[in-house]
């Protein structure tokens, strides 16, 4: 079993008193993993930050924000992945509700990198 971190502790504290920040947790590990696997495929390609800036029509600053998992637009998500040759499907599912006793959402998302 995972030891719980200080993020751990701080997220499950501000749980109890709003027990909706696991779903906040939840939907900005996801955010950020999104970001890290369209992080991976501009590697991939061979693209530097600046190019796929050029072929975005934004700016390298903004690429970088995106790949450090800063909030962003669908369709500035929509734009980074046709520009690395993706496109992103877009589904609804619903939420499972969160046991406040099992393993923080912090620590599943890392289990699953």
């Amino acid at each position: 079993m995972a030891t719980k971190d200080d993020l751990d502790r701080l997220i499950d504290e501000l749980a109890e008193h709003d027990p909706a920040v696991l779903l906040r947790v939840a939907a900005a590990l996801e955010r950020r993993e999104l970001a890290r696997q369209l992080a991976d495929r501009r590697r991939e390609a061979g693209l530097t930050q600046s190019e796929l800036a050029k072929r975005m029509q934004t700016s390298q600053g903004q690429v970088t924000r995106f790949e450090s998992g800063a909030d962003t637009r669908l369709s500035t998500v929509a734009r980074y992945a046709a520009a690395v040759g993706m496109k992103v499907e877009w589904t609804l599912a619903p939420v499972a509700q969160q046991d406040h006793g099992k393993t923080p959402v912090s620590t599943q998302a890392a289990q699953r990198s």
